[in-house]
């Protein structure tokens, strides 16, 4: 009789140890789980501080606009380069190149009178109608409405909206006109086919 109560005693004594580390360890790996999580969330938290510190933000959720940067080469085919083109309605991608000249037209479009890149101002461009891959051959397909983007190495990528189309004379100039009210403004010119008359695309930035 002693003997059995010592031996039930000794079960019960084992079943509660067992018990007690079932639950230690049940316990441990709930907290080992939270504090992973922790650690998750605020290593995501400092990355997206981080982001927004280096775009120059004080706040995650700053409501200033920030731009895409992509890095644009500097000179193509001996040539300058200050920003990048890209019209998906005509499949159009190609450099701005800095310098007008007779040559760099050959070679690409080029910056033609106007404001830098993506600033304030009208920048206007100029590209022969060329069938050319990279230049304006295609311009006269773009309607009101279509878009396009300039990518710089200083304030990154900027999208732009046709909102007006039309023909002039060479000798008219009123295209390169800067009164943009303090908008950013890009001009794409380019000749007709018979280069009796300029096609002219004006766009403005869509905010």
């Amino acid at each position: 009789m002693f003997i059995t109560t010592k031996k039930s005693k000794i079960i019960k004594y084992i079943i509660v140890i067992i018990i007690f580390l079932i639950l230690s360890w049940v316990g441990f790996n709930e907290y080992t789980r939270i504090q992973i999580n922790k650690r998750k969330s605020q290593y995501i938290t400092d990355k997206v501080y981080s982001v927004t510190k280096t775009e120059g933000k004080n706040e995650v959720d700053s409501n200033e606009k920030i731009y895409f940067k992509e890095e644009i080469v500097k000179e193509y085919k001996g040539f300058d380069v200050i920003a990048k083109l890209e019209i998906p309605k005509i499949k159009l991608e190609t450099y701005i190149l800095k310098n007008f000249s007779e040559a760099s037209l050959n070679v690409s479009v080029t910056k033609f009178w106007g404001s830098n890149p993506n600033q304030i101002g009208n920048m206007c461009v100029a590209g022969h109608n060329f069938k050319n891959k990279n230049m304006f051959r295609n311009l006269k397909n773009l309607k009101i409405g279509d878009t396009f983007t300039i990518s710089d190495n200083d304030i990154g990528k900027i999208e732009y909206k046709i909102y007006d189309i039309y023909r002039v004379k060479p000798e008219d100039v009123s295209c390169l006109s800067q009164d943009t009210n303090n908008k950013k403004e890009v001009t794409l010119i380019t000749c007709t086919s018979n280069s009796k008359e300029r096609i002219i695309v004006k766009a403005r930035e869509i905010i």
